[in-house]
């Protein structure tokens, strides 16, 4: 076996408050495919960006190539052969493919001032062929799909001609069949010598591409192994420190009265003769295939949609909601599926976040903020849902998926919500954080809350749910109570079956 390509050794991070890495170690070999796992939190982001070259290590050696490596920034690391793949894809929407690929680097005509087009397309139909991609070099990357949004950026990683390139939650956006191609190319690029550092919470994934797999916690490393030596089960033991038995957490529901019923909700090309209701106490889930009207259902009864003809009824009244405030006001709140744009404000503290919706209640009557009250209630609420964060004044965009996830939950149980939407509740994050959400869930069903949980993962929505409703085409195709649910139903529902 040849030596590693890229290894790093005792590596240790700190920011004001947390020592994200401590005396780590890792290693990677050319034509190798490492899985990277950890709970949101473990230092799995930080490690990259030392790698990339976004963050500088306060102590420890990096070798490439034997050699030790001096990465001061990510076009350095570029420049060398190190390349990553964010999770949020870095592209210039406007621009074409060729233009998106090699940005910053175009080939000039013989006036050095002006751009060679023809050159620079020629150049990136190289790339795109040698990946076997169907793509147009013209083409503005706005109108493709997120998949083969994805592809162009391997391509851009190629054209530094990368020897590690590094993919963080690759799949997490696309489908099946575009997952498939995705791992046709991983696997392409490994062949090709390409060492490939791989970071998904999806471990079922792991067993399609995986050669080692390296975990971490808490900055630390555990444990490194071949995959086939290991299984699932004890990834995740080893990720979250405890034997995980049981994850979901749903207790025998006590359902209440009715809280919300929807009737003959239209929107349009979306929504079509919706009817449903849900009770105090309930965890309805709504599952269905990508585009089946799932989140457009939830942002209708949130206010964010508007619909064009139905009638809502809340507590027993008819109500109007036009527009999120509206929703707020009778005491709905909703988790987006996309924390990051809808959910959160990113550069502003978890304090901040977790009073947003509830601001007036901490205002005096001349419009002053009582900002000791906002602080208790904070932190009350970052205890009761062990929310990890150094203080109350760091900054949301800085915790990990997990932790903001809970600072909306935070924010919601802040306004005292009858009605929580989780569309998507458990994308992104990890396991760990994973069964402290489903708990919470749980515990606020206990409480008499009703909770609409829309979800793509069939296991969440059958242990969860104390009925479900499947969706498709903008429409209702099936109700299931949870004891007569499978996931054979529900796909046999959710693909137009009634």
């Amino acid at each position: 076996m040849s030596d590693p390509i890229l290894k790093l050794q005792n590596i240790t991070k700190r920011f004001p408050g947390v020592l994200a890495l401590d005396n780590f170690s890792f290693d990677i070999y050319p034509g190798e495919i490492h899985a990277l796992l950890g709970e949101n939190g473990a230092g799995k982001s930080t490690l990259m960006k030392i790698i990339s070259g976004v963050y500088e290590k306060d102590s420890g050696n990096i070798l490439f190539h034997d050699r030790d490596a001096d990465i001061p920034d990510p076009l350095s690391a570029q420049q060398q052969g190190i390349t990553i793949i964010h999770q949020e894809l870095n592209l210039f929407p406007q621009l074409t493919v060729a233009q998106n690929i090699f940005i910053g680097r175009e080939p000039r005509s013989r006036i050095k001032a002006i751009l060679d087009e023809k050159q620079l397309n020629r150049d990136a139909e190289k790339i795109l062929e040698s990946l076997k991609l169907n793509i147009n070099p013209t083409d503005k990357v706005e109108t493709l799909t997120v998949a083969k949004q994805q592809m162009v950026e391997i391509a851009k990683a190629l054209s530094f001609r990368a020897e590690v390139l590094i993919m963080d939650e690759p799949t997490s956006a696309l489908t099946e069949s575009e997952i498939t191609q995705l791992f046709k190319i991983i696997r392409e690029l490994r062949d090709n010598n390409v060492a490939i550092v791989y970071i998904s919470h999806r471990l079922a994934e792991l067993e399609e591409i995986a050669d080692r797999v390296t975990v971490m916690r808490d900055g630390t490393w555990v444990n490194t192994l071949m995959y086939r030596d290991t299984s699932n089960p004890e990834l995740i033991a080893m990720m979250v420190g405890r034997d995980i038995a049981k994850m979901f957490h749903k207790k025998e529901a006590d359902i209440g009265e009715l809280l919300l019923s929807v009737s003959g909700l239209n929107r349009k090309g979306y929504l079509e003769d919706i009817n449903l209701e849900i009770r105090k106490g309930e965890i309805l889930g709504i599952a269905g295939l990508m585009g089946a009207g799932r989140s457009e259902l939830g942002k209708a009864i949130f206010g964010a949609d508007r619909i064009d003809s139905g009638d809502i009824r809340f507590e027993g009244r008819s109500v109007s909601i036009g527009s999120p405030s509206d929703a707020i006001k009778l005491g709905i709140g909703y988790l987006t599926e996309d924390r990051k744009r809808d959910g959160l404000v990113l550069n502003h503290s978890v304090e901040e976040n977790t009073v947003l919706a509830s601001i007036e209640k901490f205002m005096n009557r001349l419009g002053f903020i009582n900002d000791r009250e906002c602080k208790a209630v904070t932190r009350e609420q970052v205890g009761n849902l062990k929310i990890k964060t150094p203080t109350l004044e760091q900054k949301v965009i800085n915790l990990s998926g997990g932790n903001q996830q809970k600072v909306i939950i935070a924010k919601w149980l802040c306004r005292e919500s009858k009605l929580l939407i989780f569309d998507e509740p458990t994308r992104g994050i990890d396991v760990g954080a994973k069964v402290e959400v489903y708990e919470l869930m749980a515990g606020l069903a206990e409480k008499g809350v009703a909770i609409i949980m829309i979800s793509s993962e069939l296991p969440e929505i059958l242990a969860m749910s104390d009925r479900i409703i499947v969706m498709h085409e903008g429409r209702i195709t099936g109700e299931l109570q949870a004891g007569e649910a499978s996931q054979e139903k529900i796909m046999e529902y959710a693909t137009g079956g009634h």
